[in-house]
């Protein structure tokens, strides 16, 4: 068949590789001018490895996304990083059970408990029965109300705003299920191992064109029809294909593809999300001094949900000695920090920043900010009965994007398997 992939994310990446695999005609369209969807990276001059524009890394259980690596002969670095919260001014580490134990600001028991609960948690394989159950309102009866209100509360109002009331506990089991003390990284950035599958795609003859948008698709019950645009020149083209494959968020789905049944449109567009923010510091020193890689702010006045010190986690003589940190937000796509330039939001972020880091600002080198309009799918009770499967209302039309990995949240490691269970739907229709 000759199939049309639409974003060359990891998702479309890994459809394309293994539709190629089956010996199908693959073209891939991408807007951009690099591979990696959310985890496009950047690299300056002086660096020997890119960085992605919003932080990633992999969990050493993240096995869909390794095997891909593995499979094209791609180099991967695992580390054990360290990973803490700030709270009441302070930073503790709450890596591990003995760290927990170890956390001076809850007393032995409500450690105990929560402990417990975590690990009952950790090592229950069943989801589905959690799903009926709000985060906000379960964790509380579980762990406690105190350690609940001290650590988790903040951090889900942090990260998802106004939702955070209706999360379902599945999430949170997702979360908790999936983390692993040692983390993996791509050799060289996600922007090289993105590159590296471009190449293998291209060495089976898949067709890659980047710096062109889709702009419609339709079907005229005989093929589908995609219509698209180099962003350069603007002259529309229309080609023919016997199946597409859709990676892009719903929203954009719904508006590429005009002519959906209302029915189903408005099932994609009632489908929440959140945007991603990230302002990255490039400084001439650490930012983090305890050697934290990954701090969550338990603070509800705080105005960023993350610091993440890349460079405390890889080698900061990859990017020419240079102490690389993340300033993190998830946020809805019409919140004000979305619409400020990256001086005026530092502004903002300055006060909280010096808490952490009185000097921080006698370090900086320049800084660089990001944004994109989709990037946490927000997950309600019960939402696997809501989940649109790959099939559309179109024949030969497939969507395939990260509100469909659930129970999983998101992540490259679950775009590699998503983009392998379309591809495997397709091969066998």
């Amino acid at each position: 068949m000759r199939i049309a992939v639409v974003g060359a994310g990891f998702t479309g990446l890994s459809a394309s590789f293994e539709l190629l695999r089956k010996g199908h005609e693959v073209i891939i369209f991408e807007k951009d001018s690099n591979p990696g969807g959310l985890a496009v990276g950047f690299k300056t001059k002086d660096w020997k490895w890119s960085l992605e524009k919003h932080y990633h890394h992999w969990f050493s259980n993240d096995d869909k996304v390794i095997n891909l690596a593995k499979k094209i002969g791609y180099e991967i670095v695992k580390r054990e990083p360290k990973t803490s919260i700030f709270i009441k001014g302070n930073i503790y580490r709450l890596d591990s059970p003995m760290h927990v134990l170890k956390f001076p600001l809850l007393p032995m028991a409500d450690k105990l408990r929560m402990g417990l609960i975590l690990g009952v948690l950790k090592f229950n394989p069943v989801w589905k029965p959690l799903e009926q159950f709000k985060t906000s309102e379960m964790l509380p009866k579980l762990i406690g109300k105190k350690s609940y209100e001290m650590i988790w509360k903040p951090q889900m109002m942090n990260k998802f705003g106004a939702y955070y009331k209706g999360i379902s506990l599945a999430w949170f089991w997702a979360r908790i299920k999936k983390r692993t003390p040692d983390l993996i990284y791509p050799d060289g950035g996600f922007l090289e191992f993105a590159q590296a599958l471009v190449k293998e795609c291209e060495k089976k003859g898949g067709k890659f064109f980047f710096n062109t948008e889709v702009e419609e698709i339709r079907n005229d019950g005989t093929n589908v029809k995609v219509e698209f645009k180099e962003i350069e020149n603007l002259k529309l083209k229309i080609e023919n294909y016997d199946a597409v494959v859709v990676t892009l968020p719903s929203f954009f789905f719904a508006k590429i593809t005009p002519v959906l049944p209302k029915e189903y449109s408005d099932k994609l567009l009632n489908l929440k999300g959140l945007g991603a923010i990230n302002l990255v510091l490039r400084l001439k020193e650490q930012f983090l001094k305890d050697g934290t890689y990954w701090l969550s702010i338990c603070d509800i006045k705080s105005p960023i949900m993350a610091v993440v010190e890349h460079t405390n986690f890889m080698d900061k003589k990859n990017y020419n000695n240079e102490h690389i940190v993340y300033l993190g937000n998830y946020l809805p796509f019409d919140h004000k920090y979305m619409k400020m330039e990256k001086d005026e939001l530092l502004k903002i972020y300055d006060p909280f920043l010096r808490k952490i880091n009185p000097d921080y600002q006698l370090s900086i080198i320049n800084s660089q900010l990001f944004k994109v309009p989709f990037a946490q799918p927000i997950i309600p009770v019960n939402y696997s009965k809501i989940v649109p499967p790959f099939e559309t209302p179109f024949p030969n039309v497939y969507l395939a994007n990260m509100q469909q990995v659930y129970p999983w949240d998101r992540g490259t490691n679950y775009a590699v398997g998503l983009g392998q269970k379309v591809a495997t739907k397709i091969s066998n229709a």
